[in-house]
This record gives structure tokens, C-alpha cells and sequence, in this order.
């Protein structure tokens, strides 16, 4: 047992807490890592950078996938990189993965299962998510690294066959 900086008792391990079972802060047993089915949509995709008060533009809104966010600070958009005219700029070309939902939700750890074999190796992400279901884009360059630990994690890559290989190659 160690001490807070306030001076109270803490545990350091929840099973100490709680007993034998994986029990989460609230009391509630942790959930199991979820594999999920997801897709690869074709690409590449592009995410750029707005003013708050730029209008949203046309080419936006065109495409399989996209998404278009506003907040007192930015105006963020998702769009496949085909989308783009030659006067706008996004720093990197992204794959879009999406999970092959709907989720309810009160569905817990649906995100987190699939971005952490990720993020405990390092490649970053960029998620967002919808009424029914999560979209995880990663940079081009960490796109065969990224697959290989998804599926390594026990997702499973849709269609099975391997015709995905072609828009990563």
C-alpha cells in the first residue's frame, strides 16, 4: 500500500481492491478486450486544418467517408486526398479504417480494444466516431505495421481475402 500526496492509503493494484476479479475504479468488473471486424476503405485519405469561421467547403463533403467538425477554435475536415484542390494542404496521406458496427452505447471498451495494440507500439491515430460506429485513420507510412498488429490483436480484417493489399501497396 502506498500513501497520495494528500496523505490517504492508496493500493496499487486493483486486484488488491477488489479480489481476484479485474475490477475497474467504480467497482464494476473490467471488460474483456474486445476483437472486432473492421474495414479499409479506398484511399488515401486527407484531414485538414480550417479557420473556425471558414465556410465549409464544396469538396468536403464528397466521398464514401467524411467528416466535417466545428468548434470555437477550428474548423476540421476528413475527405478522401482526392478531394483536395491544389491550394489546400494536409501534412500527411492516411488509410481509414472502420469498425464494423453499430455499437450501442452502452457498449464499453469498443475503441480502446482496437487502438491499443496501436498506441502500446507507437503508431499514431486519429479517431472519430459516429451514431453507429468508430473510423480510425493512421498515416500511410505505419499502414502494413498497423494491419499486421490489429490482426496480431485478434481483429479481423474485412473482406478476408486479401484484396485490401492493393490500396496499401
Amino acid at each position: 500500500m502506498g500513501t497520495a500526496a494528500l496523505g490517504c492509503p492508496v493500493e496499487r493494484s486493483s486486484t488488491a481492491l477488489f479480489g481476484a476479479k479485474e475490477m475497474n475504479i467504480a467497482g464494476h468488473e473490467k471488460h474483456p478486450r474486445l476483437h472486432l471486424n473492421f474495414r479499409l476503405l479506398p484511399g488515401p485519405y486527407a484531414i485538414v486544418h480550417l479557420a473556425p469561421d471558414a465556410s465549409i467547403p464544396e469538396w468536403a463533403a464528397q466521398g464514401e467517408f467524411t467528416s466535417i467538425t466545428r468548434s470555437a477554435n477550428e474548423l476540421s475536415i476528413v475527405c478522401p486526398a482526392a478531394n483536395l484542390p491544389r491550394d489546400v494542404q494536409s501534412p500527411n496521406r492516411w488509410i481509414c479504417l472502420r469498425l464494423e458496427g453499430p455499437f450501442p452505447f452502452s457498449e464499453v471498451g469498443v475503441l480502446l480494444s482496437f487502438i491499443e495494440p496501436l498506441s502500446n507500439n507507437g503508431i499514431p491515430i486519429f479517431a472519430i466516431s459516429t451514431y453507429d460506429t468508430d473510423y480510425v485513420l493512421i498515416q500511410e507510412e505505419f499502414a502494413g505495421a498497423a494491419l499486421d498488429l490489429l490482426q496480431r490483436a485478434g481483429h479481423e480484417l474485412w473482406p478476408r481475402d486479401e484484396s485490401w493489399r492493393k490500396l496499401i501497396e
